[in-house]
């Protein structure tokens, strides 16, 4: 429909300009030529114009936004404006990922201690306390990361005083790891022998003193395990925290690579993303055996 086209129209529109914002460049087509250009960007003419006009001032990777698909090839892609950006990119989102694993991988284990400990068969239980956190446990955790961003706006706003940037990534990505976590913590440690806890109990170590030297250590292995599955799920969270201008790879391969239409800088983010999940899952493998070994 007519409708539908304008709005394709202003969303290219609009990645149009945040390209040419983040290349620090002024729009060659400004003033009344610009106009008349733009009212021809829909024809072959105008997008063959367009591209003309912005390949004349060295930036192929603007030109390629009004190109149809087929004629992006590897030579359009300007890795020498690209490469001090992606480096940015690569060190935003270990920064992202590591605030939110201490801080939501914290209050997720103490979430998880808490629900295990609460059951009716826990050290401390309690009913009530135990029915509240499994209810929010259970609220939080199905909701997919991109409506989170949305619902929890409001609170975002609250806390860090903006909905958008970095900051507000974050925020919302602890959000999501904290209740992701409590519920590894939970099933990890409901695989501990009992036998040993009754042992802790005969011996008569308090409850607190048996989660400190019983519960979590026995555990510890399949913890590390855990962790490692819940930092490759918040590494998908920064991804999809670029659609709020979270910064880190998510929102380079967003800004440069699908709204410029150039796939090369897709499947380059891609494969870098790769290689954090790979290192970080053997890491984490090689955690675990050395501690379940002992």
């Amino acid at each position: 429909s007519a409708a539908f086209q304008r709005g394709q129209r202003a969303r290219h529109l609009a990645g149009d300009l945040r390209l040419l914002r983040a290349a620090d460049l002024q729009p060659p087509h400004a003033g009344a030529a610009g106009a008349a250009l733009r009212r021809r960007r829909g024809s072959r003419t105008g997008r063959r114009e367009a591209q003309r006009i912005h390949r004349k001032r060295g930036d192929p990777m603007i030109a390629a936004t009004y190109a149809p698909a087929t004629e992006i090839l590897a030579r359009d892609t300007n890795w020498d404006q690209l490469r001090p950006r992606m480096g940015e990119a690569v060190g935003e989102t270990p920064s992202m990922v590591g605030v939110t694993m201490i801080v939501g991988g914290l209050i997720g284990l103490a979430l998880g201690v808490l629900l295990y400990v609460s059951r009716s068969s826990g050290v401390l239980p309690s009913g009530p306390l135990y029915t509240l956190l499994n209810v929010a446990v259970n609220f939080v955790r199905p909701i997919p990361f991109i409506i989170l961003v949305t619902a929890v706006g409001p609170l975002t706003k609250l806390a860090v005083g903006k909905t958008i940037g970095t900051e507000a990534a974050i925020f919302v990505m602890v959000i999501a790891a904290s209740f992701a976590v409590a519920r590894l913590v939970e099933q990890n440690l409901m695989a501990i022998d009992p036998g040993v806890i009754e042992a802790a109990r005969a011996m008569g170590a308090g409850p607190w003193r048996i989660i400190r030297t019983v519960i979590v250590p026995e555990a510890l292995g399949p913890l590390i395990l855990g962790y490692t599955f819940a930092f490759i799920a918040v590494v998908d969270m920064s991804a999809m925290a670029g659609y709020i201008g979270g910064g880190g790879l998510g929102d380079f391969a967003i800004v440069y690579g699908y709204r410029a239409f150039d796939w090369n800088v897709t499947l380059v983010t891609t494969l870098v993303i790769i290689l954090i999940v790979q290192a970080a899952q053997l890491l984490g493998n090689f955690l675990a055996k050395k501690v379940m070994r002992r």
